[in-house]
């Protein structure tokens, strides 16, 4: 078999670029054939990391079959998130820390999925265990996805693994945890140059739940007016991919990176599982969903349970 490709979901966050990269360079120096690439573009937040640690972007693909026999998943196994054409491919690896949902293979495969807050914290124990140094530029790559994943380590899904892995990145990385988490996730932050079609693709996934579909966006912002005050715009964007994928619900979440809050902007016909799964009323479209700044543990898992009883 030649070249294996490394990538993560599409509509790429920080954590799926930087996964990527640095599980390519883990197995480069084990000797296997590899490269990261991305299935999107680079968000503001993860540009910002990227430049900081003087890192190149992963080069963009849509389809990868037509170069690659093989591929390794990594922040992602859901089909509908990952390359147009994997039913094409064969996954030979899968690093994850999400839910396991509409995957399958026909051969035998490295399955790694750990309930952490991020990916880099479970490839951060492959290092150690294959006895592979990590450089400064890898340990920066990797404390970036997990304070994007955790909020600074102040989401929900972050666990103790996340913290301690992210403290002893920083020292290896040459960065103040505190200091250098808030100016990139300030970086990520800034919406004002960024389009309806932008921000909705920003990080964008598609779930299947029950008999249903549903794509759930989520931005992180200092002002969630920044995004609100474009509300009429924003719906109509939604209602028009609604049309064309065919979805019972869209629900774009905009998170309070400073209050940890999010609101929720909710359309389909199918909207109204939002007020059951949250206990909330809906008014022109949207609702504050207090604490909420998870799509993995606070959101997914809610909805899901929903959709499964309806």
């Amino acid at each position: 078999m030649g070249k294996t490709l490394i990538f993560g979901h599409k509509n790429p966050d920080t954590d799926s670029i930087c996964s990527a990269l640095v599980y390519a360079d883990l197995k480069t120096k084990l000797g296997a054939n590899v490269e990261a690439v991305r299935l999107g573009s680079v968000s503001s937040e993860t540009q910002f990391v990227l430049d900081y640690f003087k890192a190149a972007a992963p080069r963009q693909v849509e389809t990868v079959a037509g170069e690659a026999e093989g591929v390794i998943l990594v922040d992602h196994n859901e089909r509908q998130q990952s390359a147009n054409d994997i039913d094409q491919v064969r996954v030979l690896e899968v690093i994850d820390h999400h839910r396991i949902a509409n995957f399958e293979t026909s051969h035998p495969l490295y399955y790694r999925a750990e309930p952490v807050g991020c990916t880099t914290t479970i490839i951060n124990k492959l290092y150690k265990e294959n006895g592979v140094a990590v450089t400064k530029e890898i340990a920066g790559l990797m404390l970036s996805a997990i304070i994007s994943d955790t909020l600074l380590l102040k989401s929900p899904t972050c666990t103790e693994q996340d913290v301690a892995a992210a403290h002893e990145l920083a020292g290896i990385a040459g960065v103040d945890l505190e200091t250098y988490g808030l100016s990139m996730l300030k970086a990520g932050a800034d919406l004002s140059d960024k389009s309806i079609s932008q921000l909705i693709s920003l990080d964008s996934k598609e779930f299947s739940m029950g008999a249903y579909k549903v794509e759930i966006a989520q931005v992180n912002a200092v002002d969630v007016n920044d995004v609100l005050s474009r509300q009429a715009e924003l719906e109509a964007a939604l209602n028009g991919i609604i049309a064309e994928k065919g979805l019972d619900l869209f629900l774009f979440v905009v998170t309070d990176i400073l209050n940890n809050d999010s609101i929720g902007v909710a359309l389909g016909n199918k909207a109204a599982a939002v007020e059951q799964a949250y206990n909330v009323a809906l008014a022109d479209n949207k609702t504050v969903l207090k604490g909420v700044v998870s799509r993995k543990s606070q959101i997914v898992p809610v909805l899901t349970e929903i959709f499964n009883k309806m």
